[in-house]
């Protein structure tokens, strides 16, 4: 299906006629196989693993004694049992992130221990009932655990398994709490020996100078995520507009190897790719766009199938328009789905 999709807009001079050859296209388990398993969880990172994801995504927060864990955001409510735990009941609080107030509990103020008493729970009940069955089983996942998990699952399968860590907030957590996870994951890879240029590792942060500071720390290819709109945190006089300029992309060359833009910076409304994977290639910088999740409610509409938010809708056809604009890799919350499209 996505081959002929791309060689159908090939021929309607919408993709290049190359794209289809294209090879080493990297396939990025976004939070592990969350679209079948709670996010950020062993099971999560072991599914995609095993369904044969290139890389698998952890973002990174820290703990109060200065641990790295695997968490979407700081606030960890959301995607924990803390809120039934009456020991905690005095740690909830309201804090503005970058920005934003919100109110729940927050990693950086529980120790290791602490959140090892915790269960985590499904993001996205509610278009991911399936997902919801696995809750309170799983612990939340140190980052050690996570470089352990894929050398153990490299050993039985003999295959390279990358590891792309998102640092969440660096700017906000050294300036309002004082933790240095930039410092912290420097040396984190360090101590598991995957600091060199070779190794299968990927660092993205939504930030300039984290990156900046990692490119002087770590050989390891950085690359700088992108959001809908708006700008770098750290940066509040650029916008992501200017970054994604010709000019602006050669500079973030200087100290990144490679952007993870948001899907519709890539891609137009019809599926026919924007100028930016072009741009950022003569800039000599890899393009991983985000995300890719089969659920109508993340589709554009030409690609739902039904009415129902949480029905699967055509996500091979959407994979395919993604390689043909010419990425060199993409997120996903379902691996398996995508690998399939791919023929992989």
């Amino acid at each position: 299906m996505v081959r002929a999709l791309l060689l159908i807009l090939a021929a309607l001079g919408a993709v290049p006629a190359t794209a289809a050859a294209e090879g080493d296209f990297l396939v990025i388990a976004h939070r592990g196989a969350s679209g079948e398993r709670p996010e950020h969880t062993l099971a999560a990172y072991e599914r995609a693993i095993d369904q044969g994801a290139d890389y698998i995504e952890p973002d990174l927060v820290a703990t109060k004694d200065m641990r790295l864990v695997a968490r979407h955001e700081t606030e960890i409510g959301e995607t924990t049992d803390v809120g039934t735990h009456e020991e905690f009941a005095d740690r909830k609080r309201s804090k503005t992130i970058e920005g934003r107030l919100v109110t729940g509990w927050f990693a950086e103020d529980f120790t290791l221990a602490e959140l090892r008493s915790l269960r985590v729970k499904e993001r996205l009940p509610g278009l991911r009932p399936v997902n919801a069955r696995f809750d309170g089983l799983y612990q939340i996942p140190t980052f050690e655990e996570i470089v352990t998990l894929v050398r153990a699952k490299e050993a039985e399968t003999g295959r390279a398994i990358g590891i792309y860590p998102e640092l969440k907030h660096p700017t906000w957590l050294l300036q309002e709490e004082g933790i240095d996870t930039v410092d912290l994951l420097a040396t984190a890879l360090r101590k598991a020996d995957l600091d060199d240029a070779d190794d299968r590792v990927f660092v993205q942060v939504f930030e300039i100078g984290p990156l900046q500071r990692l490119d002087a720390l770590v050989e390891s290819p950085l690359v700088l995520l992108i959001a809908v709109e708006g700008g770098p945190y750290d940066e509040p006089a650029m916008s992501w507009a200017e970054i994604m300029t010709p000019t602006g992309l050669a500079q973030v060359a200087t100290y990144a190897d490679g952007i993870g833009p948001y899907l519709g910076h890539v891609l137009a409304a019809d599926g026919s790719p924007t100028a930016l994977i072009a741009d950022a290639h003569a800039a000599g910088l890899q393009v991983h766009p985000w995300t890719l999740r089969k659920e109508n409610a993340f589709l554009p509409p030409a690609l739902r199938r039904g009415t129902a938010e949480g029905a699967p809708g055509d996500l091979a056809a959407l994979a395919g328009m993604v390689v043909a604009a010419g990425a060199d890799g993409v997120f996903t919350d379902d691996p398996a789905l995508v690998l399939s499209a791919l023929g992989r």
